[in-house]
C-alpha cells in the first residue's frame, strides 16, 4: 500500500511540476501579447492581458509552494520549464490581435486539461489540499477562457 501512495504522489508531484512550468510558460507568453498588442483593441486587450498575466503569476509560487510542502523538488531553471511545459512558445511580435486571443485562448484549455486531470492523482495520493487547490486554480483557467472565448464571439 505505501509502494501505491508514494508512486501515486511522485506522479502528482510531476503534474504540479508541469503545472507550474505551464504558468511560467503561459505568464511569458501573456506579458509579451500585453506588450506588442496593436491596432483599435489595444486598450482593452492591453489591459486584459495584464489583469491574466498578473493572475497567472500570482499562481506560480503557489503551485511552487505546494510542491515543496509535498517535500518534493520544484523546477529549477528555464531549461525544466521548457521540457515540462505544454504551452508552445510564440516568438513573433506581429501576430494580429484576433490570433493572439485564440492563442491564449487555446493554452488556458490546456492548462484546465491537465488540471482536471490532476483530479483523479490528488485522489489517489490522499492530498486533500491539493484537491482543493486544483478546483480554484480550474475555476480561474476556466474564467480566463471564458472571457478570451467571448472575444471572439
Amino acid at each position: 500500500m505505501a509502494d501505491t501512495t508514494t508512486n501515486s504522489r511522485a506522479a502528482l508531484v510531476a503534474e504540479l511540476n508541469g503545472l507550474l512550468a505551464d504558468h511560467f510558460a503561459l505568464f511569458i507568453k501573456t506579458k509579451n501579447f500585453h506588450w506588442h498588442v496593436k491596432g483599435p483593441r489595444f486598450h482593452d486587450l492591453h489591459l486584459l492581458f495584464d489583469a491574466h498575466a498578473l493572475e497567472v503569476q500570482g499562481q506560480i509560487d503557489l503551485i511552487a509552494e505546494r510542491v515543496r510542502k509535498l517535500d518534493a523538488d520544484t523546477l529549477t531553471s528555464l531549461g525544466t520549464v521548457a521540457k515540462a511545459t505544454q504551452i508552445k512558445d510564440q516568438d513573433s511580435a506581429a501576430i494580429k490581435p484576433e490570433d493572439m486571443i485564440a492563442e491564449l485562448l487555446a493554452d488556458n484549455q490546456t492548462v484546465i486539461k491537465r488540471l482536471k486531470g490532476m483530479k483523479d492523482l490528488a485522489d489517489q495520493a490522499g492530498d486533500n489540499a491539493t484537491d482543493g487547490l486544483l478546483d480554484d486554480w480550474t475555476d480561474m483557467a476556466e474564467q480566463r477562457a471564458w472571457f478570451l472565448r467571448s472575444l471572439l464571439a
